[in-house]
């Protein structure tokens, strides 16, 4: 053992050389890093992996005794992770940092039993939700669970920019908005910029095979997340990104379950599940229909990819697509969003939102309380009409 965490302390070594990200995502301080078992978990690409070294320096930086390591290292298939972590609590280790825990068989009973059985504080990183709360083992009661999302607007534009912008809650939006437009400034070219390739921060890195990198994002969490947790069957893992393109090229998608188990000769239980294993791994986002009662156990209304990068790698994706999975990618992380059976959108189920270009007007929701127009201008004088990329300062 003792040679395998000299091997992994030369690793991390290694790597904080090289590590230079000095932007702190939204979601690093609301963390409670004090907590015995933390998880961050999101999709491929949002950034993790940056925030548990993030977490490494300040550790190091107090002189606490920490450990990183990723459990994709092809050297450490064969090691026992609960005895490896006791014996480097044995040795006064008091914090481990497990990268990409969802690779290694049976995370969940070591997780528990460090949890049980030391003193160590474990902070953990994984793919897919599902596969950590789902685990055979009861690690929900234990675990604190944190999700990151890709970069807001917001954050896009302060790491374009190198400038600070606050944060609005919904609520200081619909108030406020001609004040705050007329505050940030915002030009439309960098919205346009955000909404081709600002969600994922390694486009900082990788500009010129940007979208290159998107492709391959969705082929490893289907090809590789998703087959191994055996969740979907490697027999249809073309066909589901076939479904992908279909949604990206819809004006928005709406699910026609019956025909497209026919098409892909996928049962419709089957279908089912496939799809909310997709919203699991962030390449879509499942929107249900506000309703009562039994409905509520009906399918969901529409399915948009998870962000507008995704829908660029397709050719022309649908310009009110666009804008709906901006809006949808935006709320759903803080608000209850819901689609509406006369505006596009329900949040909270309140205020209702008809999503639109410069032209869209208040035809279809006027008798409606708390309705707003959330459109494509950057200015606007009327007091329910929102410019659409406000929306993306909400975290």
């Amino acid at each position: 053992m003792t040679n395998l965490r000299e091997m992994i302390e030369k690793y991390q070594e290694r790597f904080l050389k090289t590590f230079k990200a000095d932007y702190q995502r939204y979601l690093f301080k609301k963390i409670n890093f004090e907590e015995k078992l933390v998880g961050i978990i999101g999709a491929r690409g949002v950034g993790k992996t940056t925030m548990l070294f993030q977490r490494l320096l300040e550790l190091k930086k107090i002189g606490k005794q920490c450990l990183y390591l990723s459990l994709d290292y092809p050297f450490l298939s064969s090691m026992n992770l609960s005895e490896f972590a006791f014996e480097f609590a044995e040795r006064g280790g008091e914090y481990l940092l497990l990268d990409e825990v969802h690779k290694y068989n049976d995370f969940a009973s070591h997780l528990k039993m460090i949890y049980d059985l030391s003193d160590l504080k474990v902070l953990f990183t994984g793919s897919c939700a599902m596969s950590i709360l789902n685990a055979k083992s009861d690690l929900s009661r234990r675990v604190s669970i944190y999700e990151l999302e890709g970069l807001s607007l917001r954050e896009f534009l302060e790491l374009s920019s190198k400038r600070h912008f606050e944060v609005f809650s919904l609520q200081e939006i619909l108030e406020h908005h001609q004040e705050i437009v007329k505050e940030l400034n915002v030009k439309s070219k960098d919205f346009e910029n955000y909404l081709r390739f600002g969600y994922y921060p390694f486009y900082f890195c990788k500009k010129d095979t940007y979208f290159e990198s998107l492709l391959n994002t969705i082929n490893l969490s289907i090809d590789i997340d998703l087959t191994s947790l055996n969740l979907i069957e490697q027999r249809y893992t073309y066909k589901l990104k076939k479904l992908l393109e279909v949604i990206c090229e819809s004006e928005p998608f709406e699910v026609n379950y019956t025909k497209i188990s026919t098409l892909a000769e996928i049962s419709r239980v089957k279908l089912y599940d496939y799809l909310s294993y997709l919203n699991d791994a962030k390449l879509i986002r499942s929107v249900d229909m506000q309703c009562n009662g039994l409905a509520k156990m009906a399918k969901p209304a529409k399915i948009y990819m998870n962000n507008t990068n995704l829908m660029h790698i397709y050719k022309n994706p649908k310009i009110g697509n666009v804008r709906e999975t901006f809006f949808v990618n935006q709320l759903t992380p803080q608000y209850k969003l819901q689609a509406h059976h006369k505006g596009d959108f329900i949040v909270e189920e309140k205020y209702i939102f008809e999503i639109g270009g410069k032209s869209k007007d208040f035809s279809q929701i006027k008798d409606l309380p708390h309705s707003f127009i959330v459109s494509d201008q950057g200015v606007t004088n009327q007091e329910r009409n929102i410019p659409l990329w406000l929306f993306g300062f909400l975290y």
